[in-house]
């Protein structure tokens, strides 16, 4: 089946771009191409792609300061591609607005793994009322969930955290946006918070909380909901 989905990727790197080309063109996406910042605010605003690869580094302005103006207006994701692997880059990155991110040197099907779930997930997420992963379902008009068709018992604020996991299925959520999200600003530097009411939700809806398939740990960053 064909895909139908535009990619822009900005990046000033040739031999990345030649990659980028032949592994996107391979799996039948519309690639295009910016080599710097004007050129790809501009492209952005005058083909309006489905989804962006943005590397950080390049030569005529900080991609930091590119996604957040790219996040004024432009809604689709954004996936960071970089050499700065830092921990402080990358979250800083997911705050200023980026769905995901892989650092150079990076796996083809890796990448191509997170273009799907990106697609897949910027298609009214936030309008969904109903999700469904192993043995859990959640009905968030209703704020039930069950697990194995019986209802699951879950604190307000695991119910919480739980729905803006499903809700960001894919999307790696940074320690601050989760506590501010669920506890409010005062609660962002409170990580402790986090990771007991993660382990709390993980006993809950994991066969393994051990060794987790839905809740997934960024080390250093944040979480990362996945459905596999």
């Amino acid at each position: 089946m064909s895909n139908s989905a535009q990619i822009l990727v900005i990046d000033d790197e040739i031999q990345i771009r030649k990659l980028l080309e032949i592994t996107l063109d391979s799996n039948e996406y519309r690639t295009i191409f910016a080599v710097n910042a004007k050129e790809g605010l501009s492209m952005v605003a005058n083909h309006q792609p489905d989804l962006v690869i943005l590397d950080l580094g390049l030569p005529d302005e900080d991609g930091q300061v590119v996604l957040k103006r790219l996040r004024e207006w432009y809604n689709n994701p954004i996936i960071i591609l970089t050499v700065k692997n830092s921990e402080n880059e990358i979250v800083k990155a997911l705050d200023n607005g980026a769905n995901d991110y892989l650092t150079k040197p990076f796996r083809t099907q890796e990448l191509l793994a997170r273009i799907r779930t990106a697609l897949r997930n910027s298609v009214s997420i936030e309008k969904r009322l109903a999700f469904e992963f192993g043995s859990v379902s959640i009905d968030l008009a209703s704020r039930v969930v069950r697990l194995n068709n019986e209802i699951l018992k879950l604190t307000t604020t695991e119910y919480n955290l739980l729905s803006i996991f499903v809700k960001n299925e894919g999307r790696v959520l940074t320690h601050h946006y989760l506590l501010k999200e669920v506890w409010g600003n005062s609660y962002v530097d409170q990580t402790q918070y986090l990771r007991v009411f993660v382990a709390q939700l993980r006993k809950k809806i994991e066969e393994d909380p051990n060794h987790p398939k839905f809740i997934i740990t960024e080390s250093g960053v944040g979480y990362r909901f996945s459905t596999g």
